[in-house]
Formats: C-alpha cells, structure tokens, sequence
C-alpha cells in the first residue's frame, strides 16, 4: 500500500467520523452529510476513486459491509414489538412492495424513457428502504410506537427482499425467451429462499444455544459472531448466489427472539461496527456518482421522485394496511417516510455493471438515478417528517418529563410528586433494592449504568425533555450530566450537589455549573433535602388562588418550604434551579418540600396534596 492510498483510507476514516458528529449535533440522518463528502471527494473534486484504492475487492467488500449491517439490524427486531401489526409490516414487504416496484418501473419508463429492463431492474433495487436511514430519521421524527416498529421492521426485513428480487430481475433479463426466463426465475427464487432461510434458522440458533449453554467464553462472543455471520453469508452465497442477505437477516431475527440468550453485548459491538461500514460505504459509493449522467436526465428525475414518494409509497400503505388497527394520521405518517439506503446504493452499483456487459447501455443510469432517489427522499423526508407527525398528532408527546437518575427515597418521592401531576418520568439507577422499591411504587424504572450503551437503548427517551440528576455522589451526576447534557441541552440539565453549600469546594460547584444547573437553588443539597425527607417532610402540591397566592405561601411557610418545581396554566413544568427566574400566578401549582414540624392544618385557603412516603416493611413504600 503506498503513501497516497494510505492518505485517502484515513481522509475516509476522518470524514466519516466528522459527518457522523455533524449529523448528530444537528440531529438528521448521517447520510445527508456522508453523500455530500462523497460527491465532493469524487466527481467534483477528483480526490477518490474506490476501485483505485481496494481495485477487484471493492465489491466484495460492499457486499461483506451490507451483511453485517444487516445482521445488526435484525439483532434489534423482537417479534414482541409488533404484535398486533404483523400484518401489516407482512403486507408492505410483500403486497406493498410489488406495487412499490411497478409504479416505480413505470415512472422511469414513461418519464425517463428507460429500457423496460432497466426500469423493472430500477424498480426493484429502488423499493428498499433500510435501517442505515430509517433508524436515524427515527430519532428525529420521534412518531408513535406504532409508526415507529412498523418502519424499523420494514426497513430491516424489506433490504433482503428487495435485493432478492433484484438478483431475480437479472437473471430473468439475460435468461433469454420470456418461457425460459421464467421457468429459471422461479427456479432461482425458491433455491434463494429455501436456501437464505435453512443456513439463517440453524446458524442463528446454534449460536444461540452455544452461548446460552456458555461454550463460548463471553470474551469471544462478538468474534464469533462476526466470523459467523461472513461464514454463512458466503457459504449462502456459495450454494446460491445472492441468498446471503437472507441467511443473516434470518439469523439475526432467530437469535433476537431466543431467550435467555443475552446478546446485548454484541448487539453493542455490532452497532459500532455497522456505523463505521456505513459511513464508510456511502463515501466510497457516492464517489463513484458521474455528475454529468445524472444532470443530463433532466426533469424526469423530477417526475420519477414524485412517482415514489406521492404514488408508489401511499398506494403500498393503503394496500397494506387494509383491515389493520391503524388509524388514519398513522396511515398517512407511514404513507410519507420511505426513504432509501445503503443496500440500494450497493446492488445499483453491482447490477449497473453486469448489466452494462450484458449489452444493455442505459443500465448505467441505475447508479445515478439511484443516489438521486436516496438524496430527494432523504432530504425531504427528514426536513419535513417531523411537522407532519406534530400536524397529524401521532409525533412524540409534548417534551415535558424527565429521567431521574437515582431511585433513592428523595428520587422516588419526586418523581411520585410529578407522576401524580401527570408528568413522565423515569428512574434509573444502579442499586437493585432501590430500583425494586421504585418498582413497587408503580415508578417506570431502569436497572443498569445510566451512561452505558444499553442505557442508550433501552431507557425510554419519549416525552423526556431532560435530566434531573439526584445522585448522593457528585461524580455519578456529573459524569450523568456530561453523558445527557448534548442530548438535551445544558438548560434542561438538573443537578443535585452532594454536600452543602458550606460544605462544597468552589471547584465542584463550578463542575455542577459548567454541565448544567444547581438544582432548587444554591442551598439544596442531598443529605440535607434526604434527611428531611427522613425526619418525616412531605413532599406536598398545592395550588395558588387569587386568595392564596405567592406572597401568602411564602408568608405562611417561610423557610420551612423549599420549592421544588411549579406548574403554570398551560401544564408547562418549570424547575427551580440557580438563576431560573419564576414567577408563579394565580392558577399555578406549586410543588414543595415542606419541612417536619410545620403546622398543615392551619386556615389559609390551601388546597393540598401530600406525598408522604412511610416505610412499611422491607422492599415497599407505600403513600401516607
């Protein structure tokens, strides 16, 4: 390897990681920022060519990066998730996308003045979707659970069907007589199935039962499941060309769905491994794009988008949802997102090749017009998606909850106190007991490292609009603080300190300040607020009238009141943290610790709700 190729393998590397960064700062799909780096590299700026770099192994290596990150994805598909809408996610990668692929062959047929060949052939490397867009357009539309499941499993399942029927196109084009190219076709399909799904069903479970029975020492279950996954994909590949992406997207599902068989550990692994791919590929394949072929088609490039995206896609939502328990904005939320990926990028570069040689000159349009589908649906889907959930109402509630991040009695009385005012929260903390003590208090709760990975996955991010972090120990918050604060802002980063105000180090307020806000002003702390909790204070909610208002509260209560939090007439939370300005109104309702020994019962007018948590016996909390 010499000095320039070892150059444009690190640029790549760079590059890469600096779209993903960017993508994630600015929160859209990463590949927006990978095609235009590629295009940049390639075509414009004449700085990388792939097949000079790998020469006869970019292709395979196309093909090996496309398994894995299919493999990943399948890793994450729990038949649970879409109970009650198989149906649904059956119809669209089945119905749907045959009516997907015929308005698309024709558009390009009658806009594009393609081939019939090179349409159908258009058609159905176009019709896949893909976990390496849909997942990040996810996180950004942040749609119900419905939506949400029914994408992410269309996305993954749909990648091995699609190029499965692109392999059939091909070999019925070059099969000769329509009789024979039929007969053949039909042939290829079921020995690509029967042989895709047979190698995926006993791979994916004798791992599993290999790592269920503890055969393989944890430290090498990602090694053996990367070798296991390129194994069968090309043995797969080897009886039948082409049926590898069905053997690992079965074996992912199989082994997803076993139990007791913890793959956390390599869904991790596998997750960064697909990033790296994806960013990757999408450089190396964008540099590849001949500008001037995708300039001279023209406007029907624009007649083709508007085939895909306002005919083919609602005609496969409506066909495939029939009879479904969807409801109608869920309908037309799926009916607008379906925008394309890698494996449709990687097959259009591998079919526009043979087909070239083939003798079928306009099939290295495929490669254009492909990247120019995957930009328009990508782009327009991921600027527009979001507004049209929230106009629709099935997008992500109003950000108005909160992870805490402790499950200590001072957590779980606070998160009791806004459960009860209808806010969503969330416990997270490392201690088994005090998760379990949450748990019985009817509390959502997570057991694990909240700046873990698995925490990344698994705690539920829908409606949260940020983090109070009520750790007894200041590094636990602080490293909590860090981990969320990009997330969610450093506005809505709440932070209890551990020790008093005397008592704490000019440094360590300052690293609380610099990650986030001291949470109920400079004076709280959490052995103070902890022990008057345990001195028999009451979290209580109380509500202002033009009788009682805040001048009354405080003149009643004094300093035997801390004030939590405050909720105005439109439901908004408002936190009392250093330097939040608050000023609460008649119609608010405040939220406050209330100190043992203050008299409850004198006659302001107050209305009351207190929450008192009693100790009754080892394991439960209960409300007084």
């Amino acid at each position: 390897m010499n000095e320039h190729t070892l150059m444009q393998f690190a640029g790549i590397l760079v590059a890469a990681t600096a779209c993903q960064w960017l993508a994630w700062r600015v929160k859209i799909p990463g590949i927006v920022f990978l095609l235009i780096t590629g295009i940049l590299a390639g075509p414009v700026l004449g700085l990388l060519n792939p097949e000079d770099i790998m020469g006869d192994l970019f292709f395979p290596f196309v093909s090996i990066s496309v398994a894995l990150i299919l493999f990943e994805g399948s890793l994450t598909l729990d038949f649970a998730q879409i109970r009650g809408l198989h149906i649904v996610v059956r119809n669209m990668v089945s119905f749907g996308m045959l009516v997907t692929w015929i308005i698309t062959a024709l558009a390009a047929r009658l806009g594009l003045g393609l081939s019939w060949q090179t349409s159908v052939l258009l058609g159905a490397i176009t019709s896949v979707s893909g976990p390496t867009v849909i997942v990040p357009m996810l996180r950004t539309v942040r749609p119900n659970h419905n939506i949400a499941n029914i994408l992410r499993w269309e996305g993954i399942i749909v990648d091995p069907i699609g190029a499965a029927m692109a392999v059939l196109t091909y070999q019925f084009i070059i099969s000769g007589s329509a009789q024979q190219a039929m007969g053949h076709t039909i042939l290829v399909f079921i020995r690509l199935v029967t042989t895709g799904t047979a190698i995926g069903v006993v791979c994916g479970y004798g791992f599993g039962v290999a790592i269920r029975k503890h055969w393989i020492p944890e430290f090498m279950h990602n090694l053996f499941a990367i070798s296991l996954v390129l194994g069968a994909f090309a043995f797969s590949n080897h009886l039948q060309h082409e049926s590898g992406l069905v053997t690992v997207t079965v074996m992912g599902i199989r082994l997803a769905n076993m139990k007791d068989v913890p793959i956390e550990d390599i869904l991790d692994f596998e997750e960064h491994i697909s990033i790296l791919l994806i960013s990757v590929l999408f450089i190396m394949l964008a540099a590849r794009l001949d500008i001037d072929e995708l300039i001279a088609l023209g406007w029907g490039m624009s007649f083709l988008f508007i085939a895909i995206q306002f005919l083919a896609r609602p005609m496969n939502i409506m066909v495939s949802s029939i009879g479904s328990s969807l409801t109608w904005p869920e309908r037309h939320m799926l009916a607008w997102i379906a925008p394309r990926g890698i494996v449709a990028a990687a097959i259009s570069a591998l079919f526009a090749t043979q087909l070239q040689k083939a003798g079928y000159p306009d099939a290295g349009l495929l490669v254009p017009l492909t990247f120019f589908i995957i930009i328009s649906t990508v782009i327009v889907q991921s600027v527009t998606a979001r507004p049209i959930a929230l106009w629709l109402k099935v997008g992500e509630p109003t950000l108005n909850g909160f992870i805490i991040f402790g499950a200590n009695q001072l957590a779980r009385a606070i998160g009791k106190a806004l459960m009860d005012l209808g806010f969503q929260v969330q416990l997270a903390d490392t201690g088994w007991d005090e998760v379990m003590k949450a748990k019985n208090e009817g509390l959502p709760t997570y057991f694990g490292n909240p700046v873990s990975e698995h925490a990344d996955r698994h705690i539920q991010l829908m409606g949260i609009r940020g983090v109070l972090a009520l750790f007894p120990h200041e590094a636990a918050n602080v490293a909590v603080a860090m981990h969320y604060r990009l997330e969610f802002g450093a506005d809505e980063i709440y932070i209890l300190p551990s020790r008093p105000e005397d008592n704490r180090l000019t440094a360590n307020r300052m690293s609380i300040q610099n990650h986030g806000k001291v949470l109920f002003g400079n004076t709280a702390s959490y052995p103070t607020l902890a022990n008057d909790l345990a001195r028999g204070g009451q979290i209580i909610t109380t509500k202002l009238t033009e009788k009682f208002t805040i001048a009354k509260f405080t003149q009643k209560h004094g300093q035997k009141a801390l004030l939590l939090f405050a909720v105005d007439k439109t439901n908004r939370l408002h936190v009392y943290a250093h330097d939040n300005q608050i000023a609460p109104e008649p119609g608010w309702s405040l939220v406050y610790l209330l100190k043992n020994g203050e008299d409850n019962h004198s006659r302001t007018g107050e209305n009351k709700q207190i929450i008192n948590p009693v100790r009754l016996k080892k394991g439960y909390n209960v409300e007084a």
